[in-house]
């Protein structure tokens, strides 16, 4: 498993993990965030139940484990949170953060000491230390009940599905050419997202949003003017082409 540091402040920094070389072939690739503060870290999609002991073993050679007070799951995919009923044997004091809507679904990865914080349809701000994080609804993008997470100090969107690619765990880290990545996102946003309204609303409502770097769970991480690019193209793309291609 490999780490990156993407941001650091006085306050907080962000680390990515991922392009781990040991990933069996047929499991999609997948990038682990995690914020960390003075005293606490949030850790964002920890992945799947395969991922648990490469993960453990990656985080804590940056924090120790009783520091990951605050986990979030976007939502309910199990490459996004079936490592749960690991982690809740491993953190003493930790809270869950994901959408209300999927609290008894989530449940069924096993959660006896992790405290569950239903995140209502609009979401809610959370400060940790000194870092202010807000959960940004992204519903139907893909999953009915979905969130992405901004830092306003760091203008950081950690965008979930929403930017995903197909890739192999030896590809950059951030995305180099715009227009041939284009060629690695289409079909998996066209088929894993659902409704043209909910995509617009959502370009439409980060767009008003300062954003450096937008980090999705799969793939590579946009940068600068990349960000605009990825929301223009968005914003035109038709997807939902099950139903379309249907006779």
């Amino acid at each position: 498993m490999q780490t990156y540091k993407i941001f650091e402040s006085k306050h907080h920094q962000w680390l990515v993990f991922g392009r781990d070389p040991e990933k069996p072939n047929k499991i999609i690739d997948t990038n682990q965030y995690m914020v960390v503060t003075k005293n606490n870290a949030l850790l964002m999609d920890p992945g799947g139940i395969e991922l648990f002991s490469v993960m453990l073993a990656a985080i804590v050679k940056h924090v120790p484990i009783e520091k990951i007070t605050h986990l979030f799951a976007s939502h309910q995919d199990p490459d996004i949170i079936s490592s749960l009923g690991l982690w809740d044997q491993a953190l003493p004091d930790a809270t869950l953060h994901s959408p209300w809507l999927w609290e008894g679904f989530i449940r069924h990865f096993g959660m006896d000491n992790i405290e569950y914080s239903p995140i209502p349809d609009e979401g809610y701000p959370l400060r940790i230390d000194d870092a202010n994080l807000t959960f940004i609804p992204a519903h139907y993008l893909h999953s009915s009940g979905n969130f992405n997470v901004y830092d306003e100090e760091a203008k950081i969107l950690m965008s979930g599905d929403i930017g995903a690619a197909i890739e192999g765990a030896d590809a950059p880290l951030y995305v180099e050419n715009f227009d041939e990545h284009c060629q690695k996102m289409t079909m998996f946003h066209q088929r894993w997202m659902p409704s043209n309204r909910a995509k617009n609303d959502w370009v439409e409502r980060v767009s008003k949003l300062e954003i450096d770097m937008m980090c999705p769970q799969h793939g590579r991480i946009f940068k600068g003017d990349d960000v605009k690019r990825f929301l223009d193209w968005f914003y035109k793309l038709e997807v939902g082409t099950a139903l379309a291609n249907k006779t």
